[in-house]
């Protein structure tokens, strides 16, 4: 390409000076991470619109409290919207939030949510201009639309959903443009709703953003967890935590349509190596015969309960060939 015709270009370039990407923030989960990245280490992808969608209790903020977390120890700047008011400062800090190093805001309705992340970013870019941004809201299902807020009493009409689904598309054309170019790393969370009457096929519906929000994502991830079956109980009964899955439906950074088990404890947080096995089996880095599992290359054989210790005992050379995937 002449460097004459390059000079001259205002808004193009040569792809080959692209960055490939931005970076990662990881999850809090090696198996989460995997399923979104293509690598244990690294998570959700900086530049982009990430998705946690699902019902209640599926551990959705959650995710997002631990991606917050590990953005803040790699020195980012974090920002939680929170259009629920429901979001518990202790908890958060438990599980290794900085609240001092969070940027943390209540808007009330869906525009001005996207308004205060925008002024947020440029606001941030104005004094350091590459330091990464991650922002989690929670949640889009909540916020009303700017007239829905404005309306003079409580009752509905059937135009509601359309002119909320208007705003998120025009709120999401605007915002979206910004991720890549300021390193923004956006996370919103989603519920689910289920349409009335459908016979056949899924009756999940997304509770907020129609289909303009599924086109912005980069990543979209469907939490589910059982009530019942998925509960983690101790020896008296008591629950304890949930397990459950994420399935990835949509995926910019790697392949789609995969999906990865997940453990979550009330007192410590998300399982860190939950899942974990049946993704190293799936990249044959592991083989199972029955209860017994063995390394790759090695005669270590050992069963899933030891997997963890195993593998952070830095002395146990069997699970050296593992541990340098996830940085260990």
């Amino acid at each position: 390409m002449d460097n004459a015709v390059l000079k001259r270009l205002k808004n193009a370039g040569l792809l080959s000076e692209q960055a490939p990407d931005m970076g990662f923030v990881p999850t809090g989960s090696y198996a989460l991470n995997k399923i979104i990245s293509g690598d244990f280490t690294k998570g959700i992808p900086i530049g982009m619109i990430t998705q946690f969608h699902g019902e209640a209790s599926t551990a959705k903020t959650v995710f997002a409290t631990h991606i917050l977390k590990e953005a803040q120890a790699n020195g980012y700047y974090t920002m939680l919207v929170d259009s629920e008011n429901a979001y518990n400062p202790e908890f958060a800090t438990h599980l290794g939030i900085d609240p001092k190093k969070l940027i943390y805001s209540t808007p009330e309705t869906l525009e001005e949510c996207f308004q205060v992340i925008e002024d947020t970013v440029l606001a941030i870019r104005e004094t350091d201009k590459d330091t990464p941004i991650v922002v989690a809201y929670d949640s889009i299902a909540v916020s009303p639309s700017k007239a829905e807020y404005e309306a003079d009493n409580y009752e509905g009409n059937n135009m509601q959903g359309a002119i909320r689904a208007k705003s998120t598309g025009a709120c999401l054309r605007k915002i979206n443009p910004l991720m890549r170019k300021h390193k923004v790393a956006l996370i919103i969370i989603n519920q689910i709703r289920n349409k009335v009457g459908v016979m056949y096929g899924s009756p999940d519906t997304m509770a907020a953003g129609g289909k303009s929000l599924e086109y912005y994502l980069g990543v979209n991830l469907k939490c589910i967890s059982n009530k019942t079956s998925d509960l983690i109980k101790n020896e008296y009964k008591n629950v304890i935590g949930i397990q459950g899955k994420v399935r990835n439906t949509k995926n910019k950074c790697s392949i789609p349509f995969r999906e990865c088990e997940f453990e979550l404890m009330w007192d410590e947080g998300l399982n860190p190596f939950a899942g974990v096995l049946k993704q190293l089996e799936a990249e044959e880095l592991v083989t199972r015969s029955g209860a017994w599992y063995t390394v790759k290359g090695t005669e270590k054989k050992f069963q899933s309960k030891e997997f963890q210790n195993l593998l952070l005992d830095q002395q146990e050379e069997g699970f050296a060939s593992l541990r340098k995937f996830f940085g260990l």
